[in-house]
């Protein structure tokens, strides 16, 4: 495993979770007096855990057929309209 990758993978994944609707919707559970902290924290890693694979997965099958930079210009394209929509609705 290279380090420098897994550590660059690492703060990007973590930085772009901070805050989102995972969190948020992880912390609502959490809240819940009566729910096992420990059973909202591992339902959550292992729902991420599995997301991840998805991922993963996708963008290995995806690569076979698709040059890796119009990947990139894909998703950069698909960022900007969820943004633009995103704001148009607000």
């Amino acid at each position: 495993m290279e380090l420098k990758i897994f550590f660059t993978i690492f703060a990007a994944i973590f930085v772009a979770e901070l805050g989102d609707k995972t969190q948020l919707a992880t912390l609502l559970f959490a809240s819940d007096k009566e729910v096992s902290k420990f059973t909202v924290f591992f339902a959550s890693s292992a729902a991420l855990v599995v997301a991840s694979a998805i991922g993963v997965i996708a963008g290995s099958l995806l690569s076979e057929y698709i040059n890796e930079k119009v990947l990139s210009y894909i998703a950069g394209v698909g960022f900007i309209i969820i943004g633009s929509f995103t704001l148009y609705q607000a």
